[in-house]
C-alpha cells in the first residue's frame, strides 16, 4: 500500500473476484485470474523493499491466495489508517477553505464600513466637499447642528450632575463641621457677610435717632457761616 495514495481496486465479475490492497510498483485490476506475472511483481517489489506489498487472490474455485511482505492484517490496518487520514485531511481542507471564504467576506464588509466611516469623518471635518450639491451641504449642516445640540445637552447634564455632587459635599461638610464644634464646644464664628449685615443694621439704627426741635422764625445762625 502506498502512503501517498492508498487505493483499493476491486473488480466483481461472474467468473472471478479480485481485491488488491497493493503497494505495488503498478496496480492491476482485471476480470481474469492473476497469472504468475502479478505474483512475480509482488515478490519483486518485496525483494527490493521499495514498497510494502500485499496481495489477495480468490480463484474461480474459491481458493484463497494471499501474500504480504510483513503481515496481511497489518497491511490492511495500515491501509485503513491511511484512508482515514486522507478523509480527515480532506475534511480539514474543506473546513479551512470555508473559513477562508468567511474571512474574505468579513474583510469585504469591514472595508465597506471603514470607507463609510472615512467618508463621514471627511464630512464632519469639511473636507472633500467639492462634489456635493447645495442640498447635500444643507443636510450635512443640519446633521452637524443636531450633533452640536446633543453635545451641548449632554454637557449641560454633566454640569448639573457636578453641581449636585458639590452641593451634597457642601452639605456633608457643614454637618461634619457642626458636629465637631458641638463635640469640642467651639462657638461658630460669624462670617464676614454676617458681620457686615450687623454693622449696617447698627448704623441704620443710629441714623434714625435724630433730635428735632420745634421753633418759630428763622433758624439760628451757626458760628463760622
Amino acid at each position: 500500500m502506498c502512503r501517498d495514495e492508498p487505493r483499493v481496486n476491486e473488480v466483481r465479475t461472474d467468473q472471478t473476484r479480485i481485491t488488491f490492497f497493493p503497494k505495488l510498483l503498478r496496480t492491476r485490476a482485471t476480470s481474469r485470474v492473476p497469472e504468475n506475472g502479478e505474483r512475480k511483481d509482488t515478490n519483486e517489489a518485496n525483494r527490493k523493499r521499495i514498497k510494502q506489498t500485499g496481495l489477495i487472490i480468490f480463484s474461480q474455485k474459491g481458493r484463497l491466495f494471499q501474500f504480504s511482505s510483513s503481515n496481511i492484517e497489518n497491511t490492511i490496518e495500515k491501509y485503513l489508517e491511511q484512508a482515514k487520514k486522507k478523509e480527515t485531511t480532506t475534511d480539514v481542507n474543506t473546513e479551512v477553505q470555508q473559513h477562508v471564504q468567511y474571512l474574505k467576506h468579513e474583510t469585504a464588509l469591514m472595508a465597506k464600513k471603514i470607507e463609510l466611516l472615512e467618508s463621514s469623518k471627511r464630512k464632519i471635518l469639511g473636507q472633500g466637499l467639492g462634489t456635493y450639491s447645495t442640498e447635500e451641504l444643507e443636510d450635512i449642516e443640519n446633521q452637524l447642528e443636531k450633533s452640536l445640540k446633543n453635545i451641548r445637552a449632554r454637557k449641560t447634564e454633566l454640569y448639573k450632575e457636578d453641581i449636585e455632587k458639590l452641593k451634597a459635599k457642601e452639605k456633608y461638610l457643614c454637618k461634619e463641621n457642626t458636629r465637631l464644634r458641638e463635640k469640642f464646644g467651639i462657638k461658630p464664628r460669624q462670617t464676614p457677610e454676617k458681620e457686615k449685615e450687623i454693622a449696617s443694621c447698627g448704623q441704620s439704627s443710629v441714623s434714625v435717632e435724630v433730635v428735632t426741635d420745634l421753633f418759630i422764625g428763622l433758624p439760628p445762625i451757626q458760628n463760622g457761616c
